[in-house]
């Protein structure tokens, strides 16, 4: 039994958070491209059930063996489950995890009129066990902010350009940090933006779209740990990469202490 027992924690413990089996591929390459498998196993897609099928809705990410992070605004009525480890949406895939709820709780102040507070938590109905393809993100320090022009990665399977379709293969992009001095200035996204979020992108080139929110914002540490420092809150309704305005992420620095009150 003893022996058993040994045996578990050390496999809990070999899959550290945000340190995939298989490092992502990380290039400059302009607009969004399919990932290496496995490379962000933090990755989820949340699906809800309509007339018997499962459609892909939004992302989250992985932040503990029981518990996912995504948008408030990804969250209604609908009954839903959580894909893990999953690369192409519509092909059979062996180690993916398809798992129901068992809780969600959606920030108490979440406001969709001025989109404030847009995080929400999801409880799986069992804790995932942890594998090449399924593991969970770091989570940033509390109150942390990302530097201006800071390389950051959103990954998501939301529509390749504005009206395409959704992607069936995860795609990554590169998104720099645009810092809040800048992201709140007049002609880019004005007093909308608050101290509470992110901005990432706003190039006019590549952005995160349709499909993409409640997905992380991915950003690497010194040691090479990737953290969790956003999730795909809102962009322009003109189209997906509209210039001077970038992606805006819920800034999950600023939530800290709410995550761990709900999750620990």
């Amino acid at each position: 039994m003893m022996k058993f027992v040994v045996l578990a924690l050390f496999v809990a413990g070999a899959y550290g958070c945000g340190l995939p089996t298989f490092p992502p591929v990380v290039t400059r390459v302009v607009g969004g491209e399919d990932v290496r498998p496995s490379s962000w196993p933090w990755q989820i897609s949340l699906q809800y059930n309509r007339q018997g099928e499962w459609r892909h809705t939004c992302g989250g990410t992985l932040i503990s063996d029981q518990w996912v992070l995504t948008a408030a605004h990804c969250i209604s009525g609908k009954e839903y489950r959580v894909a893990m480890g999953k690369h192409n949406l519509i092909q059979t895939e062996e180690g993916a995890v398809f798992m129901g709820t068992a809780n969600i709780v959606v920030h108490e102040k979440w406001n969709p009129f001025f989109i404030r507070n847009d995080i929400a938590l999801i409880k799986l109905e069992s804790p995932v066990t942890f594998s090449d393809s399924i593991m969970a993100a770091c989570l940033p320090a509390a109150g942390f902010i990302l530097p201006h022009n800071e390389s950051c990665y959103v990954t998501g399977w939301g529509r390749l350009y504005t009206g395409g379709p959704i992607a069936d293969i995860l795609q990554q992009a590169l998104l720099p940090v645009v810092d809040h001095a800048t992201c709140t200035k007049r002609d880019w996204w004005g007093a909308q933006v608050k101290d509470t979020m992110v901005c990432a992108g706003g190039d006019g080139v590549v952005s995160g779209c349709n499909g993409d929110s409640g997905g992380p914002l991915n950003c690497q540490k010194t040691d090479g740990a990737w953290e969790v420092h956003g999730i795909v809150s809102f962009g322009s309704g003109l189209s997906c990469n509209f210039a001077k305005k970038p992606t805006v992420f819920t800034q999950v620095s600023s939530y800290i202490d709410w995550i761990s009150s709900v999750s620990y």
